[in-house]
């Protein structure tokens, strides 16, 4: 099995303030993304792919207040986003929490994190429109909309339908255009490392670099505005 880093995900209080925030910290403006009935949230995508990290790209994701929940939507949002002490972190800022990796094999990934004790949730169905057709996808996500491990351990996603033979073909990094910023390096810290690590293995994620230490996602970008470090401090 082998996974890869698909998406960072920062959380921000309303997408516009995710916008000059991105502005501001990376000089640049994010792309168009869309929006998620199903969870009541919108985002913006920036490309931030290499030839290590391929798929990888950076989504801006709030809640849509002007969105109505379809009738089959969970109880939660996904990302930890109706936790109250997540709301009011990106109420300050928004913030790095958490990160999606890419595979080929979602249900035999979920089944290789459950024989580690590892409950990361259904693979749901979604979709969205994009100016080149309808992305569609499943991702990992609990009923609680937990993250786990303070957003350590990344949900799991897999691009287009399982019946697809080019399911990376409609990707969101085939439709963002090159932004000047690239990903180069992604380190986590966690007191449950042993854990996490055991984690990473089964489900074949090995990119980033684990180390013990207090929960920390940090993120190293190449900008318009030089080094870039993201961290997400445990949110």
């Amino acid at each position: 099995m082998k996974t890869q880093i698909d998406h960072l995900v920062v959380v921000a209080k309303t997408l516009e303030q995710g916008v000059q925030w991105c502005e501001a910290t990376l000089g640049v403006t994010p792309g168009p993304g869309g929006e998620h009935a199903l969870y009541g949230t919108h985002n913006r995508l920036l490309k931030i792919a290499t030839p290590t990290h391929p798929l990888a790209y950076l989504e801006i994701i709030a809640i849509n207040p002007g969105a109505k929940r379809t009738a089959s939507a969970t109880t939660q949002r996904w990302f930890d986003m109706d936790d109250a002490a997540l709301q009011a972190a990106v109420a300050k800022a928004p913030q790095l929490v958490h990160f999606v990796v890419s595979t080929d094999e979602i249900q035999a990934a979920r089944i290789a994190l459950k024989a580690q004790g590892i409950e990361r949730g259904p693979a749901m169905q979604a979709s969205r429109h994009s100016r080149r057709g309808v992305l569609q996808w499943q991702i990992t996500v609990r009923e609680d909309g937990q993250r786990m491990f303070d957003g350590a351990l990344p949900s799991l996603i897999q691009w287009g339908k399982p019946t697809d033979a080019e399911p990376l073909r409609l990707h969101p990094r085939n439709s963002l255009p090159r932004s000047g910023v690239s990903l180069q390096r992604m380190a986590v810290t966690h007191p449950s490392a042993d854990k996490l690590q055991a984690a990473y293995e089964a489900m074949g994620l090995t990119d980033v670099t684990l180390e013990t230490g207090p929960a920390n996602i940090t993120v190293t970008l190449n900008t318009p505005k030089g080094v870039v470090e993201l961290q997400s401090l445990g949110v």
